[in-house]
């Protein structure tokens, strides 16, 4: 498989977001290697989108999303869920791409119907929390063999409290693919 490169980060997080689907999340690990093809994620678009983390501005927990392109941004929720985003384009506009379901490809096990389960399936947690994608143990990749898509546009889920961010549609998954989150 081959290993997106940075430049595929260091663009529009929409456009990001809409050419994840279909590529390999890819953890190696001496108990063996975890792939799964992401079939759904959001879009989050920087400190002027409400429902952004980075909204709140620079902090501890929201670094990784003010860094360079290409990296993970993991984080708890609920106190017991981690979610893992991609962040996009130039250092220091802290957007990134939540992944929120993955397809099973190889020793995945589990739901992955949600971005908590993803996350518990593929054992992504904090530690993983700024690591280089472009890193040889844990990195997104183009499918061997991608097959033709069409992409559904929806609101984000979960963000009622952003406002008219709520709204926009910036959540994308594969039509028809029975390991969305929700249709």
């Amino acid at each position: 498989m081959r290993k997106l490169p940075r430049s595929f980060y260091d663009r529009d997080t929409i456009v990001v977001a809409r050419e994840l689907l279909g590529k390999h999340l890819v953890l190696r690990s001496a108990g063996g290697n975890r792939i799964g093809r992401i079939v759904e994620v959001e879009a989050y678009l920087g400190p002027h989108d409400l429902a952004a983390h980075s909204a709140r501005g620079l902090t501890e927990r929201t670094k990784v999303m003010f860094g360079p392109p290409g990296h993970a941004y993991v984080y708890l929720i609920y106190g017991m869920y981690h979610c893992m985003n991609v962040v996009t384009e130039r250092e220091g506009h802290a957007s990134a791409v939540l992944l929120r379901a993955i397809e099973p490809v190889e020793n995945v096990e589990g739901r992955t119907q949600g971005q908590g389960l993803l996350c518990r399936a593929m054992r992504i947690d904090r530690r993983l929390n700024g690591h280089d994608l472009l890193s040889e143990d844990f990195y997104i990749a183009a499918a061997p063999e991608a097959p033709p898509t069409v992409i559904v546009k929806r609101p984000r889920i979960g963000v009622d409290y952003a406002g008219h961010w709520a709204r926009r549609h910036l959540r994308f998954y594969i039509k028809g693919n029975p390991f969305i989150s929700r249709p």
